[in-house]
């Protein structure tokens, strides 16, 4: 009989940064729950390792994450296939940017600085204005 591995799933970033998690249904009502304040939908995958190095990353250097003032939302693609492929996921990790239930941009994988460009330009074209 064979036995089936049962990933272990690292949940310290989503407590860390009180990320909710999402799925197909409860994705949108998640978003519009955010108002006016700019949502970051972290999509995943179990046993992925770039999205393991992204959520390492987050952890280690929490405080410049935490001054961006995000609603966190995550959801397991894997788990979840309607999500990639109603977002056009082709790989991930990938972050996509929402306010007011309007999508704004995305950063794919996790780069520091990459990031930080994705949700300046997020709230520049949520403000109307012409993205960096």
């Amino acid at each position: 009989m064979q036995m089936l591995r049962r990933a272990w799933i690292d949940r310290t970033v989503f407590a860390a940064f009180a990320v909710r998690e999402v799925d197909g249904q409860s994705i949108d009502d998640a978003i519009a729950d955010a108002d006016e304040k700019l949502v970051c939908v972290f999509f995943w995958g179990i046993d992925c390792f770039n999205c393991d190095m992204a959520k390492k990353a987050m952890l280690a250097r929490p405080d410049p994450i935490q001054a961006f003032d995000l609603v966190w939302l995550h959801a397991n693609v894997y788990a979840h296939p309607e999500l990639g492929q109603r977002f056009g996921l082709h790989g991930i990790p990938v972050f996509m940017f929402f306010q007011n239930g309007k999508k704004l941009g995305r950063a794919t994988g996790w780069h520091g600085p990459q990031f930080e460009a994705a949700v300046a330009n997020a709230r520049l074209k949520a403000a109307g204005k012409p993205i960096a």
